[in-house]
């Protein structure tokens, strides 16, 4: 198997291994998302270990040295700094009525892809305007794309299992 590192996609790990899903989920039973066809069809192939990492409440050096050690290759030694969180203030525009709310919970029941439904949403408003977008889960896989796609993106963590990210068009 290819070393594993931070940057590594959950899509090249599936398919390196059977086993891989059931190792996923073992480290963390917030990776049963995976089950989830349309998640593992598409998220699992942009997201890489260090989203993973932060999708389930993970360290990514953490997540990393559990796969490692799991298929066999050495853990690493990089160090993430203790108790230093960045704190990103709101921005005002998240204060604007969004013009929709998606969940994509809901979504990912109903087997579609969320990644798709927000660009479809996103088409449908002005510049300027914002759309929410909820889970139960920090969907970073999503939000490093609607950044790429030159969107703001801000996410808010309401309770444990409850987010909020406001995407500005």
């Amino acid at each position: 198997m290819k070393e594993i590192t931070l940057e590594t996609k959950i899509a090249d790990l599936l398919n390196s291994r059977e086993d891989m899903k059931d190792i996923l989920i073992k480290i963390n039973p917030k990776f049963k998302k995976l089950n989830n066809p349309v998640l593992k069809r598409t998220l699992a192939k942009i997201a890489g270990v260090r989203q993973a990492a932060v999708v389930g409440g993970m360290d990514p050096v953490d997540l990393l040295n559990q796969l490692r050690e799991a298929v066999g290759q050495a853990p690493v030694d990089t160090m993430t700094p203790e108790g230093e969180v960045e704190v990103q203030e709101a921005p005002e525009w998240i204060l604007q009525e969004a013009k929709q709310t998606l969940n994509a919970n809901e979504i990912l029941d109903q087997e579609r892809n969320p990644l798709a439904e927000l660009h479809k949403a996103l088409k449908a408003i002005n510049e300027g305007e914002v759309i929410t977008l909820e889970a139960d889960f920090q969907p970073e896989p999503l939000m490093d794309e609607m950044m790429k796609a030159e969107h703001e993106v801000f996410a808010r963590e309401v309770d444990e299992n409850h987010f909020i990210i406001y995407i500005k068009k």
